[in-house]
């Protein structure tokens, strides 16, 4: 018996198939939800059966080994054998190495599901070697009403925004003087979250604004996210990238022309070409095949668009999702490129640590298998209720500060009416 496993439970997971399962969010615990949902499907966890906690650069790796000891001890019963099915953790990761907030893997106590037509619930309980009594399980969730309304701002926080257009001017010189080709520069928001608010409230928001996007509830890091950085099922991977954005037409009209506007912008082209490279780079040595897309397409949200491209492939070398989303951070849709340059003039221009925002946020299953998307449109909510949202922007040659900054505003808009 390995180290690791005489240190880690032995978890007991069992699968039943059950009729529709109509609404996932009314089923969340009001103040720690566990949440992976996109068009009203995906899956609700509640209570925590397993926690793990990784931080520094081996992160991603010590999660990877984790993850595979836990699934190798777990005893499952998953008729269904399904993505979601069996034994799930949800997890968030830091987008730093140096960041002060662990990243996380967790097992719920009870995971309901719902995709494709198929609803399912499974129970997850440490399982008793030395014949003690199990502790009764926890009862099935059943909707609640959400809580009473609140509304709340979110304010300028370390970063404002006379700040944010000097650190994207000072970036521009690096770049301009040969010093990297592009990097990203975010900056916050902060509020604070009332006594007895029901986050579902929030979610609801955002899964009914953004029903296209990966809306995420993950010990207290919540969002909406349009950029999947890796999907991985049964052999094979597939990634969509975002990098380059237009605000949306008032009209039918104005839309149709920011959407032409945004498709032949050589700066908005040359940010997304970078960020497309980086992802590439580090799917192939994975890969058997990798099919992306010749051109970028315009990605249409509601408040915005985006220049996007989808890779897939078929995987070669028997990696999982988490092994892979240890390959693709950061990607230079979120960090820039070169990377490590990147990453040294972000830690030189913002003055916060970005925790879990631009880091990893999704779910694995037993098998490694799994949806991870990048944690944009988010924040992050600590026990006390004090809110940090994040957003930020690709600086390139040609990048001009104040329409960084507005692009900062249009991708802060989630949040802000979600929680406003």
């Amino acid at each position: 018996m390995s180290e690791t496993s005489r240190t880690l439970p032995r978890l007991v997971v069992t699968t039943t198939r059950v009729d529709d399962i109509r609404l996932l969010v009314p089923l969340l615990d009001s103040r720690h939800p566990l949440l992976w949902m996109r068009k009203g499907e995906g899956m609700a966890g509640v209570g925590e059966a397993l926690r793990l906690e990784f931080g520094g650069p081996n992160r991603f790796v010590d999660a990877c080994e984790t993850w595979r000891e836990v699934a190798r001890l777990a005893e499952v019963t998953d008729p269904l054998a399904s993505p979601g099915t069996g034994l799930v953790a949800f997890g968030a990761f830091a987008f730093s190495s140096t960041s002060a907030l662990v990243s996380t893997l967790i097992v719920p106590e009870i995971v309901i599901g719902k995709r494709a037509g198929v609803y399912w619930i499974t129970r997850i309980s440490v399982a008793t070697d030395d014949g003690a009594a199990r502790p009764a399980p926890r009862p099935l969730p059943s909707a609640r009403p959400l809580g009473a309304e609140y509304r709340l701002s979110l304010l300028p926080g370390q970063v404002k925004p006379d700040d944010y257009r000097a650190s994207v001017k000072a970036a521009i010189e690096r770049i301009e003087h040969g010093e990297l080709n592009k990097v990203v520069l975010a900056r916050d928001l902060v509020g604070h979250l009332p006594d007895e608010s029901d986050l579902r409230r929030t979610l609801t928001d955002l899964a009914l604004g953004y029903p296209d996007c990966w809306t995420f509830a993950v010990d207290g890091l919540i969002g909406s996210s349009p950029e999947t950085l890796v999907r991985v099922d049964n052999g094979t991977v597939s990634a969509r990238v975002l990098a380059g954005t237009i605000s949306r037409g008032r009209d039918a009209e104005a839309d149709h022309e920011a959407a032409i506007t945004l498709a032949t912008s050589s700066k908005d082209l040359d940010e997304h070409r970078f960020a497309v490279a980086s992802v590439v780079k580090s799917l192939q040595p994975h890969t058997r095949t990798l099919i992306t897309s010749e051109i970028p397409f315009t990605l249409k949200l509601p408040n915005l668009w985006h220049l996007a491209s989808d890779a897939e492939g078929v995987l070669s070398d028997g990696s999982t999702s988490l092994d892979l989303i240890a390959a693709l951070h950061p990607t230079a849709a979120v960090a820039g490129a070169p990377t490590e340059t990147a990453l040294a003039v972000i830690d030189e221009l913002e003055p916060f640590d970005r925790g879990r925002y631009a880091g990893p946020v999704g779910w694995v299953g037993a098998d490694g298998d799994g949806e991870w998307a990048v944690a944009l449109r988010c924040a992050q909510i600590a026990e006390n209720g004090d809110i940090t949202a994040y957003a930020g922007a690709g600086i390139v040659a040609g990048s001009d500060p104040d329409r960084e900054l507005i692009e900062t505003k249009m991708k802060f808009r989630p949040m802000v009416e979600a929680f406003g």
